[in-house]
């Protein structure tokens, strides 16, 4: 999608030419006497308009209106959250009459976050996944041009929406796509693409490199399957060469059948989004490239599939890990924090200012926070924090979970020194205290994104989360405000990612 932030008064809106014009108002009167506003105003007293955000009256031609269709879409009182849920409506509105060049005007000047979330949200609605269709219809809504009373204000805001934007349909991209479009090579190929953006280097380690690493718990869960791993190390250096990196790390098991311990066949094609960490991570990389934010970060990606042959793992088999600690392998279905376990201990190499590792870890976190909000461990409570404020700025919220010392005691077995699994009982808490053994000496968080990374049923896909949360929290230690990111270049539209791109 290509975007583009214009000066545009509501008067001046009724002269742009395009498609179709949204009309963004707040709740309360509408005072000036421009076209635009006094069909609002008296839509309103009419009570054909209510003030309730994603509330919308559609126009066909009104006079003195340049645009053939206009959708006045009410923003409620203006917050991010309500200017989404309006947008989202409108842009559904939009779509259903084939526009595809869109003037979206707000009545009043936004706040830099209300333009952030506008931008987001109609990106959103708008995305079509197209890459293994025969005959892809593209998307609709081409060209979004978004009006603003004073666009010189908002230039920041913009350059960071468009760039996290970018980043959002990368990793849903590579979310979307079957397993035979995207194997761990493949995912190595897209992660040295990357390394064509500004300050980003990218390595991609294989089987024998991971070997003599040491990352016994990570290639045991790679043994069952005729696809070789890969093991990714992005770096993105854009602060001082002695500044310490944050660092990500994300579990990318591009196909899950559970192994010997093998899942139910209902709904297993949905485990082609067991990689939605690593392709955060990726799109995270995609908004460095192109924000080019003050900071240094690290991106690891573990990436395999769990797959049965004759060397596939075995319940009660019991593996090495790269940090020494023996692991038995009480169920193969738990093999996420097999590869992750390696990978946090190979960020230990880069003397982290904060490790977070993402991945959709265990069912256990659906059935507690459902797809509303991310799971967040961490016993970091400055890093909590940090990642709660970034979920709520960016509308990609996180909800912080107990990490009791208690929880671990599940985890303890006769035959190593620790079991992959507890009980049922707090499955999701287990998962993060197996992963904090691996993470003594810099401050560590886990997401697990089980619940939020995709969708199922009709709206079946990636969601792409949680990149604006994770690029929200690294622009905000560098201390950039939505506000006050530096100008990016727009997007080109029409970008379509290729197998292996």
């Amino acid at each position: 999608m290509d975007f583009q932030l214009k000066t545009l008064t509501s008067s001046l809106a009724a002269s742009e030419k395009a498609d179709a014009l949204v009309f963004l108002v707040p709740e309360g009167a509408v005072a000036d006497n421009d076209a635009l506003s006094v069909i609002a105003a008296a839509a309103r007293l009419a009570g054909d308009f209510p003030d309730k955000a994603g509330k919308l009256l559609s126009l066909y031609h009104p006079v003195g209106i340049a645009a053939p269709r206009v959708v006045l879409a009410s923003i409620g009182n203006g917050q991010p959250a309500q200017v989404r849920s309006a947008v989202i409506a409108a842009i559904n509105a939009a779509k259903g009459v084939g526009t595809k060049r869109l003037a979206m005007v707000f009545a009043k000047a936004p706040e830099a976050g209300a333009l952030h979330s506008a931008m987001l949200a109609a990106a959103d609605a708008s995305y079509v996944y197209t890459t293994t269709k025969s005959k892809p219809e593209p998307r609709t809504l081409r060209h979004v041009t978004l009006g603003v009373p004073d666009a010189a204000s908002l230039a920041g805001a913009f350059a960071e929406a468009n760039a996290t934007i970018s980043g959002i349909e990368l990793a849903k991209e590579w979310g979307n796509r079957p397993a035979n479009y995207c194997t761990p090579t493949m995912l190595a190929d897209a992660a040295k693409e990357l390394a064509d953006l500004p300050r980003i280097k990218c390595e991609v380690l294989g089987p024998k490199e991971v070997a003599k690493l040491g990352m016994g718990s990570f290639a045991a869960v790679a043994q069952g399957s005729s696809e070789p791993l890969r093991f990714i190390v992005l770096q993105y250096s854009g602060g001082a060469k002695d500044e310490a990196p944050v660092v990500l790390v994300g579990k990318g098991i591009t196909f899950d059948t559970g192994g010997v311990s093998l899942k139910p066949a209902a709904e297993m094609d949905e485990m082609k989004f067991d990689m939605c960490g690593a392709a955060s991570v990726l799109g995270v990389f995609r908004t460095l490239g192109e924000l080019k934010p003050a900071i240094n970060v690290v991106g690891l990606i573990p990436s395999c599939e769990n797959m049965n042959d004759g060397k596939a793992l075995k319940p009660g088999d019991v593996v090495t890990s790269m940090s020494g600690q023996t692991i038995e392998v009480l169920n193969t279905d738990a093999e996420g924090r097999l590869i992750l376990c390696d990978a946090l201990t190979y960020a230990k190499r880069f003397k982290p200012a904060a490790v977070i590792d993402i991945a959709t870890l265990t069912g256990a976190c659906v059935v507690a926070l459902g797809g509303v909000r991310s799971g967040l461990f961490s016993p970091d409570d400055v890093l909590a924090k940090a990642l709660e404020t970034a979920g709520e700025q960016s509308l990609d919220r996180c909800w912080r979970m107990p990490l009791d010392e208690e929880y671990a005691e599940g985890l303890k077995t006769h035959f190593a020194d620790v079991a992959n699994i507890a009980g049922r009982a707090g499955g999701a808490v287990t998962a993060a205290k197996f992963l904090q053994r691996f993470v003594d000496g810099f401050p560590w968080a886990h997401l697990d994104i089980a619940g939020s990374a995709w969708k199922s049923g009709a709206a079946k896909g990636s969601t792409g989360r949680p990149v604006g949360l994770l690029v929200s929290y690294l622009v905000s230690r560098v201390g950039m405000s939505i506000a006050a990111t530096p100008a990016v270049a727009p997007r080109k539209a029409g970008r379509k990612a290729r197998p292996g791109a």
